[in-house]
């Protein structure tokens, strides 16, 4: 499926950011509605998270999931280990969080938790699956207990984004991009092959970077790759803005290049002003959050255990009165047979 036809494109690509503002803001307002009962009779200063707070526990987050997948180590053939997951899978990754949490709190999700499960659901949509046990391996704490975490909240995670799991990611649009500009430039053609290779690597670390900001829900993964690839050209005092317009969108009118060319600049003035987050805000958010969190969904409360008690016990129950109907049914057939 192309990007143009894609449920990406209908469904998860918004206008901008004043959009996904909206979108976060309403999100974090009915979570304050529903919930504010629950802590208004407390006298400990208890107060939920703002939109801003939650913004930046989301972004540490996005980082500490691309510092995950750096680290995760895979037995390989002959116990080899393999370090690191693909980079569709951190794309991948990054796209399901950002897409849950326009829609879900932080407050009522702790983000560790939807990060390691939104790692698990795209190591199997990107065809790098790992077994349950080495994934949780790499996780800090009981291995059963993860395993548990990450089962339950997968099913979760899949019906908030509506079961659409396939992502379009720039990388591949970068890597024909690359090809082109190798083919069709001559500035490009002339540079030695080391040149080259910086020339990629500066348009891989571009994409890397802009999936720290909400570029992804916004643009086209080839308008993404395109800015990657113009900013690491820049970078190299390399100018292809004639490649560009002359050569790469040579069939397209004006004004589709012009808009083209707007929204490139858009991208990279997102990836260039990328607010850095501090260590102590993110120490002080997480303080709050834990007073503020929903129970019901938190792994380690007695609230959510007896919640899990709960529907287990609904379940044997169902299973018992279902093992009954069929016994009753299986000596109701008998009893005809017989009598016939």
């Amino acid at each position: 499926m192309m990007f143009p036809t894609s449920s990406q494109r209908k469904h998860w690509t918004f206008c901008g950011e004043t959009e996904l503002n909206r979108l976060r803001t309403e999100t974090n307002r009915k979570y304050l509605e529903k919930h504010a009962k629950k802590f208004k009779n407390k006298d400990d200063g208890t107060s939920f998270l703002d939109l801003k707070e939650e913004r930046i526990l989301l972004r540490h987050y996005e980082y500490a999931l691309k510092e995950f997948c750096a680290r995760f180590q895979d037995s390989g053939p002959h116990e080899n280990k393999v370090i690191g997951l693909p980079r569709e899978v951190v794309g991948t990754a990054i796209n399901y969080m950002k897409r849950f949490f326009l829609n879900k709190s932080v407050m009522d999700y702790h983000p560790k938790d939807i990060m390691l499960t939104c790692v698990y659901l795209s190591t199997k949509v990107e065809e790098n699956h790992v077994s349950l046990r080495t994934f949780v391996s790499n996780i800090k704490g009981d291995p059963d207990k993860n395993a548990d975490i990450v089962l339950c909240f997968e099913l979760l995670l899949m019906k908030e984004l509506h079961y659409h799991m396939t992502i379009h990611n720039p990388f591949r649009a970068l890597e024909g991009l690359i090809i082109d500009v190798k083919t069709r430039c001559k500035a490009v053609q002339a540079m030695p092959t080391k040149d080259v290779e910086k020339l990629r690597k500066g348009a891989f670390d571009f994409i890397d970077r802009s999936l720290s900001t909400d570029a992804c829900l916004i643009f086209a993964p080839s308008q993404i790759a395109l800015a990657a690839l113009l900013a690491s050209a820049s970078e190299q005092k390399i100018n292809l803005d004639s490649y560009v317009t002359e050569t790469l969108l040579m069939s397209e009118s004006q004004e589709h290049v012009h808009k083209v060319i707007e929204q490139v600049k858009r991208i990279r003035y997102m990836v260039k002003h990328i607010e850095p987050i501090s260590k102590e805000d993110v120490r002080n958010i997480h303080k709050k959050l834990m007073k503020c969190r929903n129970q019901e969904n938190n792994p380690e409360s007695e609230v959510y255990k007896r919640k899990m008690d709960e529907l287990l016990e609904e379940e044997e129950e169902y299973q018992s009165q279902k093992r009954a109907k069929i016994a009753e049914e299986e000596k109701l057939a008998e009893k005809n047979l017989v009598g016939l």
